[in-house]
Order: C-alpha cells, then structure tokens, then sequence
C-alpha cells in the first residue's frame, strides 16, 4: 500500500492508497528535491519510454529496465494490448500524487470499485535504489509483492516513508505540467476526479 503525505496539513494526518489500494501520506518532508536519474548505467527495456496520452495532455516517460525489468516488461504488454486505453486517473490528491490503470475505471457504473481491479494476476517487488520522488512512475500495490496494473505518479519533491515500499519503474521527461494540472483537478468521494481525466491510449517508444 502507498500512505499519503498531505503536504501543508496537520502532521500526522495519513491515507493508505492501494490497489484496492493506491499510494499514501506518511509525514510531512522537506522541501529538498529529489529527482531520479534515468540514467542508471545499465540499458533501458526493450522500449524506452512511452507517452501516456489523455484528455489532459501528453505526459511523456523513460522507464528504468535495468532497475525493474519485470515491472517494465509487464506495463509495456499491458500498454501494447490496449489494456489501458479508456482507464482513468481514478485517484488524484493535490500536492501527493495522481493515480491510475484500474479497469474498472473504464465504467461508471463500476466506480465503487475503482482502485481494486487489476489485469488478473500479481507479481513481486523489484524494490531498488530509484527513490519515489516528485515525476516518479512506480506500482500501486496493497502491500508487498502484489503488483498488477495500478501506477502512479509523484507530483511532490520527495516521499521518503514511499521509498522501499513501491516499485519505481520510470521517471516523468516531458509534460509534467499536465500531470500536476490533473493532481489540482476538483475531486469527490474516494478521491475520484469531479471531472474525467481519460487516459486515451500509451504509446510506446
């Protein structure tokens, strides 16, 4: 599971996302920033990046192979099947992170379960030294090792009570101010956007 940190609220004051779960807070950090390097010194995966598209804009990614070759492998079948074309960013949070890749998503009617599907299996960690900081990509998950499609993305400069816990497979290059356009979107229930933020199709590259 990932625990929120609300950045400028009480200390202390904590969410647990999952896959049925999502990511959460923890405690409040500095303000240092902390990016990871895409360059880690071994070679990417077979592709090594991809543009997730949405209703929003472009939000363009390089994923860490050498870090989590599963993990990357996994995303980059599910994008090339279309699994997430027409899925939704269904959790969103101001100032933490925005959230997506369930497939219940894709239908209204199913929003009572949005963030508990997944793609019918799960698979473990590749824990690394890559830290959840702010343009990460990492797994959303409901505890160790049961990784499926779920991913989000950090919109604040570090999350260190994240780190060890989630796998962070990429890293945001190119249109970063789209992804925090979406994490300040008004929201309802369950952190669910008032407005639909559709993730169209991912095309790798």
């Amino acid at each position: 599971m990932v625990k929120q940190n609300k950045a400028g609220t009480e200390a202390g004051e904590t969410k647990i996302p999952q896959t049925g779960a999502s990511p959460g807070t923890g405690e409040e950090t500095t303000a240092t920033t902390e990016t990871n390097s895409a360059a880690s010194g071994a070679p990417y995966a077979p592709k090594n990046g991809a543009i997730i598209k949405t209703n929003f804009g472009d939000i363009e990614v390089v994923f860490f192979g050498a870090d989590a070759p599963k993990t990357v492998e996994n995303f980059q079948k599910l994008a090339e099947s279309g699994f997430y074309a027409n899925t939704k960013f269904h959790r969103v949070i101001k100032n933490f992170m925005i959230q997506g890749g369930d497939p219940f998503s894709k239908d209204n009617t199913q929003m009572a379960r949005w963030g508990t599907g997944g793609p019918g299996y799960t698979f473990e960690d590749e824990i690394n030294a890559q830290k959840v900081v702010r343009g990460a990509l990492a797994m959303a998950n409901a505890g160790p090792n049961t990784n499926g499609s779920q991913f989000f993305i950090v919109t604040v400069q570090a999350t260190p009570w994240l780190d060890g816990l989630h796998t962070v497979f990429g890293q945001v290059t190119r249109g970063m101010d789209v992804v925090d356009k979406i994490s300040m979107t008004d929201t309802v229930t369950n952190d669910i956007p008032k407005s639909p933020v559709i993730i169209e199709s991912i095309i790798l590259k």
